[in-house]
């Protein structure tokens, strides 16, 4: 059986290597020749992914896996159909569908009889069905449910220990009919192996739903969760701050009680994830008025810990500021909705000087990404720590003889600040 993965990113190149160490002959596809030339020569892209460099190079080794740029020669003969590139927002926070209408409709012209599709991008409730579909069909003139199924399956693991999650947690499986949901049970049930989990209701392993629509609107659930919950932490933390109280004891004993979670507050809300998807529900639910609230409440972020900055060092015109981190997490290189980029234009609008750095991009990569480099340390006025690296810890403090203020977005440097003269403050 020959399976085609679309989109060899963080997410489709694991979920490739996982099917072919099943014995399936896998095919992946992107349109970037770098990494189409490193995963023909069994070498990882991603370096941060657990375990992915040597179960690569085992597939490749025995030929389960193979990779290409030509969508017909990935596509052609392919049994199954895996769907695992972002659909992303446009400029008006609302899903752009543009480019993956153009790539279903293209994938849909080559698909053979009794191809399954299934899709693991995070989509709007009922995408698959009343969208997608209807390209597939119009495109193949094949008959959705009878000669071409398909089913919504969201990934539910996070980047750098995705091997890790698909052994965790269950796989969710919905399709456009009984047939679909079948077919896409039995496959998943082929190439997952699932731990054991007593705080399950019921055995962990594929969990068949009874729509792609369902399927689909777990993963927004999931994830919108979340994100209101971050938001309320950032509430919590905020009110906390202001009046004194110790925001991380009250977290810890909040926690304590049945069923209580309150997030950790922070910055570092990023990712192609917790501030999209929950665009993608709202999209479809115009009365979400807690979901909105409490995205914006993450988007204002970076707005609090530069206003408090800016009454800490008593304005910031030419204040030289250090940005700690561009990442959205630690461990990951990847920084797609960073609140990095809004800590630094807020700042340069009030006329700050600043820099940044982070220890999974070079000098290069972080010009790149727009951000200036500094050169020395001991002219910095301020630091804002964005993403909770290890080797910040490592800093030497009295390399900065000018700082006067920590702002530390997680939490995670006070031991660090000892210098009686810097000013610290944290929502923790």
């Amino acid at each position: 059986m020959r399976v085609a993965v679309i989109g060899l990113g963080k997410i489709g190149l694991p979920i490739s290597v996982q099917i072919a160490e099943k014995g399936f002959d896998v095919i992946g596809l992107d349109i970037n020749d770098e990494i189409v030339t490193l995963v023909n020569e069994g070498v990882s892209p991603y370096h941060e992914e657990e375990d992915l460099e040597y179960k690569l190079k085992s597939v490749k080794s025995q030929s389960n896996l193979s990779a290409t740029t030509n969508l017909f020669d990935a596509v052609s003969d392919a049994d199954i159909i895996l769907f695992a590139i972002p659909l992303i927002i446009d400029d008006q926070l609302n899903p752009d569908f543009k480019t993956y209408d153009m790539l279903i409709q293209e994938v849909s012209l080559h698909i053979k009889e009794g191809a399954l599709l299934l899709f693991e991008t995070t989509l709007p409730i009922g995408t698959t069905r009343n969208r997608f579909v209807p390209i597939i069909e119009k495109n193949s003139n094949k008959v959705a449910g009878k000669s071409f199924f398909a089913a919504f399956s969201p990934e539910r693991v996070t980047t750098g220990r995705i091997f890790k999650d698909l052994k965790k947690y269950p796989k969710i499986v919905g399709g456009i009919n009984s047939e679909s949901t079948k077919k896409a049970h039995e496959f998943y049930s082929r190439v997952l192996d699932f731990d054991f989990r007593g705080d399950l209701s019921k055995p962990n392993g594929v969990w068949d739903v009874d729509s792609s629509e369902s399927a689909e609107f777990i993963k927004l659930a999931e994830t919108t969760y979340r994100d209101v919950n971050i938001g309320l932490a950032n509430q919590f933390a905020m009110f906390s701050y202001k009046n004194n109280l110790s925001f991380e004891q009250i977290r810890e004993a909040a926690n304590s009680q049945p069923y209580s979670n309150i997030h950790e507050p922070g910055i570092a809300v990023g990712g192609h994830c917790i501030p999209v998807y929950p665009r993608f529900y709202t999209w479809n639910d115009e009365s979400a008025s807690i979901v909105r609230v409490a995205r914006q409440a993450n988007l204002d972020m970076p707005k609090f810990f530069v206003d408090e900055l800016d009454k800490f060092l008593g304005g910031l015109e030419d204040k030289k500021i250090l940005i700690l981190g561009i990442t959205y997490r630690e461990k990951v290189k990847e920084s797609a909705f960073s609140g990095a980029f809004a800590l630094d234009t807020l700042l340069l609008r009030k006329g700050a000087i600043t820099f940044a750095l982070d220890p999974l991009y070079t000098e290069e990569e972080t010009i790149n990404l727009g951000f200036d480099v500094c050169k020395n340390f001991s002219e910095i006025d301020a630091i804002v720590l964005h993403t909770r690296h290890d080797i910040f810890l490592k800093l030497e403090i009295n390399d900065f003889k000018n700082l006067k203020v920590l702002a530390d977005g997680r939490n995670f440097l006070k031991a660090w600040c000892t210098k009686s003269n810097v000013q610290y403050f944290s929502l923790g």
